[in-house]
């Protein structure tokens, strides 16, 4: 055969990965009856474990999540327990990944609340939160765990900054400010020495976190960014966004160069956000649509193409978020490599999706479980603070996952004051209010002047009313 008859056939690429595909639960282990938050903020609203599912619900007055024992599937009763000490709606939630049982979550009250749960779940409403932070002087839309250190916690809020708290003693102990809007996203590489973030104001940013310092900023004028993620220790980012022509797209870009990004590909044209989650260990990409019911997944490449679409799992309920199961809570029997919680709003249903690689051999199966990320930090606070980077503890998968974390947290004790954080009171330094805010502002007040117009108008028929009896009363025969 010639080299000219062989260069027209197709190029098959052989993957173990082809024929994932998506297997739902059966009805029996979703959970149901779940009042899921209506909020239109762009977060997953879920966040789950190997232990514990947790939920942000709809409340009045204040904000609430659920947080229910994952083998308690079905019905859950509408006066479930629920975790309710936030003054405003809850935007995000996240387990810590070396304690099971603790949980951070931030809201449009300013504040971030570490969160205790007990042994087997909630009995009753918990309204005490184990430590409150204070720093941020608007609403904080994203909480994000460091990848490889203990007790370090980043939260980004509308005060267009970054905290990073150490748990330990309580306290922001630095501040990244070097957004000029609303942060959307953030992403850590593997060892948690670099940040990625998304901004309204267009730019996709990799920062280094203890300095603050922007080390690549890409200005995204035809690919409008909106979620970003590290491609584990590839050095790669991929971002989610929307085109020129309003279509949804992806780009994947070389963190030490953003000057253009290495691809960029249109996925369809529709207009809800693009969540990405990436599997490390598989080099696989998910990405789901928000407001759809489609999860697509690629294999990741080290050259070009760099992206191998594998094939889509669709269904006709759209999808609010998606949590994700921590790699050490799947089921490696069922040769499961990935498994999300779908939020189905209109439904009141959360619904496990479970990704299964075909395999016939009931036996482990060493070469799709590399050894993963576990749960032993590998830093503490003071390490990592102090510029020490190294790579996560890794565990294998094959004899089950049975350890239990011995790392307990310990809430310090600590008094209300201001707080400085690279020489600002971060309390006092307010930023200007955003379009959204002051809108939000214009809005109410109009309102506001609506029902002071109408109290004014009732008050004064109250009057006319009064005066006409007072003349009838002024003119009956018997004053006369």
């Amino acid at each position: 055969m010639t080299v000219t008859e062989m260069s027209w056939r197709p190029q098959y690429r052989s993957s173990k990965f082809r024929n994932v595909y998506g297997k739902v639960a059966s009805r029996e282990h979703c959970f149901d009856g779940i009042p899921i938050t209506k909020n239109v903020h762009d977060n997953h609203f879920c966040a789950v474990n190997a232990r514990f599912l947790a939920i942000v619900t709809e409340s009045a007055g204040g904000g609430s999540f659920l947080v229910i024992p994952l083998e308690q599937t079905g019905r859950i009763e509408p006066n479930y327990p629920k975790v309710c000490g936030h003054q405003g709606n809850v935007l995000d939630i996240k387990w810590n990944p070396f304690i099971e049982n603790i949980i951070a979550s931030c809201s449009e009250d300013t504040s971030v609340r570490i969160w205790e749960i007990p042994e087997g779940g909630l009995k009753r409403n918990m309204t005490e939160a184990v430590l409150e932070l204070y720093g941020h002087s608007r609403r904080v839309g994203l909480v994000e765990w460091h990848p490889t250190t203990n007790n370090i916690l980043f939260s980004a809020g509308y005060d267009y900054k970054v905290l990073i708290w150490n748990l330990d003693i309580g306290e922001p102990v630095k501040m990244i400010d070097c957004h000029t809007d609303v942060i959307l996203c953030m992403s850590f590489n593997t060892d948690g020495s670099l940040l990625a973030t998304t901004c309204k104001d267009k730019k996709l940013r990799v920062v280094e976190p203890r300095s603050g310092r922007v080390l690549q900023e890409a200005s995204c004028k035809n690919h409008r960014v909106n979620r970003v993620v590290f491609l584990g220790s590839t050095k790669r980012l991929l971002t989610t966004g929307v085109s020129r022509w309003n279509t949804r797209q992806i780009a994947l870009w070389d963190q030490e160069d953003l000057a253009m990004p290495l691809i960029e590909e249109e996925i369809d044209g529709l207009s809800g956000l693009l969540f990405p989650f990436y599997d490390a260990d598989t080099h696989m990409l998910y990405l789901a649509g928000k407001g759809d019911g489609n999860i697509r997944y690629y294999e990741i490449g080290s050259e070009k193409p760099y992206l191998s679409y594998l094939m889509e799992f669709r269904s006709p309920a759209p999808q609010k978020g998606l949590g994700v199961m921590p790699k050490h809570g799947l089921d490696v029997s069922a040769c499961e490599v990935f498994r999300f919680y779908k939020l189905i709003t209109l439904k009141g249903l959360i619904e496990p999706i479970s990704m299964i690689v075909p395999r016939r051999s009931e036996t482990y199966q060493e070469d799709i479980y590399p050894m993963t990320p576990g749960t032993e930090p590998a830093l503490t606070p003071d390490e990592w603070l102090s510029g020490v980077n190294r790579d996560p503890i890794l565990m294998s998968l094959k004899e089950g996952y049975k350890k239990t974390s011995k790392i307990v947290f310990k809430a310090p004790v600590r008094e209300k004051k201001s707080v400085v954080v690279n020489g600002i009171d971060l309390l006092e330094n307010v930023p200007p209010r955003t379009e959204n805010e002051l809108l939000r502002m214009f809005f109410r007040q109009q309102d506001e002047i609506r029902r002071l117009k109408d109290e004014l108008s009732q008050k004064d028929i109250r009057i006319r009313q009064l005066q006409l009896e007072l003349k009838n009363l002024r003119n009956s025969p018997k004053n006369n």
